[in-house]
């Protein structure tokens, strides 16, 4: 099974892919999780990484596409993947349309996850992530969130730079501008799911699943 979750930033993509990784069995590949450990590397491919995240603008298509093929080529991804956060541009979008076909991938389904801008807003705002264990929570639903819930940390919950509102608004531009059209050039030959992604997690998930269901036959 090869899927592809797609949507603005904040939408959920992320959790749907590792709710699915984790049900499925099928690898979890992130763009944005590989630049977050380039960025911890401190290395000068982090360092540039860190810089164009701080602005909210899109990654050099050259840079994306490189590491996302050599992640294709490799043993991880044999078997079917989940793939997040890519491709965000048209060009990205060719290159892995080319990709596909060069693999013989023929079966691969978009999951568009859709939201307005304004819950997006909100929802990101709202987000603060753990410096030590890197779960990511709410404060819409853990107000008095301080210490992680999930390793004990204290003092280790902050605010991600591309969590800031006047980021997120550049950053939903960019999805507008560049994108968004994504989908129309995948929409002739590629199956393409949309669903309300403004709904508890757990919503989400059913109905990738029992869509999903009406497709292909999946794992139980």
């Amino acid at each position: 099974m090869h899927l592809l979750i797609f949507g603005a930033p904040g939408v959920g993509k992320g959790t749907q892919a590792k709710i699915l990784s984790q049900r499925w069995g099928l690898p979890h590949v992130s763009t944005g999780d590989m630049f977050r450990e380039a960025i911890r590397s401190q290395s000068e491919l982090g360092k540039k990484v860190e810089q164009l995240m701080g602005t909210g603008e899109l990654f050099p298509d050259d840079l994306v596409i490189g590491i996302v093929k050599e992640t294709f080529e490799g043993e991880l991804c044999q078997n079917g993947f989940i793939l997040d956060g890519f491709p965000r541009t048209v060009p990205q979008a060719k290159a892995l349309h080319t990709l596909f076909q060069q693999l013989s991938y023929r079966d691969v389904i978009i999951i568009s996850l859709d939201a307005h801008d304004d819950e997006i807003i909100q929802r990101l705002t709202n987000r603060r992530s753990c410096k030590e264990c890197e779960n990511i929570f709410n404060l819409l639903l853990n107000p008095e969130l301080e210490t992680c819930p999930v390793c004990g940390s204290v003092g280790s919950i902050y605010q991600r730079e591309d969590d800031l509102e006047d980021v997120i608004r550049k950053r939903l531009e960019v999805f507008i501008d560049e994108t968004k059209p994504v989908l129309e050039h995948f929409g002739e030959d590629t199956t393409i799911i949309h669903i309300n992604a403004y709904q508890s997690i757990d919503s989400v998930t059913t109905d990738i699943v029992e869509s999903l269901s009406r497709l292909i036959e999946i794992p139980a």
